[in-house]
């Protein structure tokens, strides 16, 4: 899809991405998980596709309740990781959320903590979405996770300072041309490194046109991993449950 390697696949592929994340709050997503397959009704008998899995952490709990869960992701070396815990209900494959994995397979798609809107061009965003609702079975459901844009947009810039294993990353979050972006730098190796992240700011209404592009329909938005009514102002997550209809 892509000529020349993007933002995301060199950041995420590098040792340091996963030692300035690895202080995240997983209790808080573990219980995100269980609120969500009590609210939807989740059972083993049914097939979720964790897309952009990462190195598996979330798709290893979801088996661990007993589910029978497929996690896909772009970056190669998280998914060498997430191999390794593989058994008969859990797997893994490397492939890009733009591409049609499956055709009609899935009861439920997980796409979640913001790992959607990577991409330069609307279009792209739209091959993910109708890549999604090709997955999915009739009836069936994507839960889409993605931070709350106008919450997020309105405390920005930032800057900050976050230590690491003896590591310091200079942190700076601004938006730019319809963008979040996060310039992380940093020394490591006997180099200075510099990453950017950059996270398109969509809003509720961009999502509900990809959606209503591509035979989905919004069930549920939802402000929080409590499973709280979103609300614009004060909500920390834009949590679409959307079902293919």
């Amino acid at each position: 899809m892509a000529s020349q390697k993007e933002w995301f696949d060199e950041w995420f592929n590098t040792p340091y991405y996963h030692i300035l994340y690895k202080n995240r709050d997983y209790t808080e997503a573990q219980l995100f998980i269980d609120n969500l397959i009590a609210f939807l009704g989740i059972s083993p008998e049914h097939k979720l596709l964790d897309l952009a899995c990462g190195k598996g952490r979330h798709s290893i709990y979801l088996n661990h309740k007993g589910l029978d869960v497929e996690g896909i992701d772009l970056s190669e070396e998280s998914i060498n990781y997430a191999k390794q815990f593989e058994n008969d209900r859990l797997h893994f494959s490397r492939h890009d959320m733009r591409i049609p994995y499956k055709h009609h397979y899935f009861d439920f798609v997980l796409n979640m903590f913001t790992s959607f809107g990577y991409f330069k061009t609307d279009h792209e965003d739209m091959f993910a979405i109708e890549a999604i609702a090709e997955c999915l079975k009739d009836g069936g459901y994507l839960v889409l996770d993605y931070f709350n844009t106008y919450k997020v947009t309105n405390s920005l810039p930032i800057k900050e300072e976050i230590f690491r294993d003896e590591m310091k990353f200079d942190i700076h979050k601004y938006v730019d041309n319809g963008f979040v972006k996060k310039d992380i730098s940093f020394q490591a190796d006997g180099k200075q490194h510099l990453f950017t992240e950059s996270v398109k700011a969509l809003k509720r209404s961009d999502f509900q046109r990809y959606f209503e592009g591509t035979g989905l329909k919004v069930i549920h938005i939802l402000g929080s991993y409590s499973l709280d009514k979103f609300d614009k102002e004060t909500s920390d997550r834009m949590i679409f449950i959307v079902q293919k209809v």
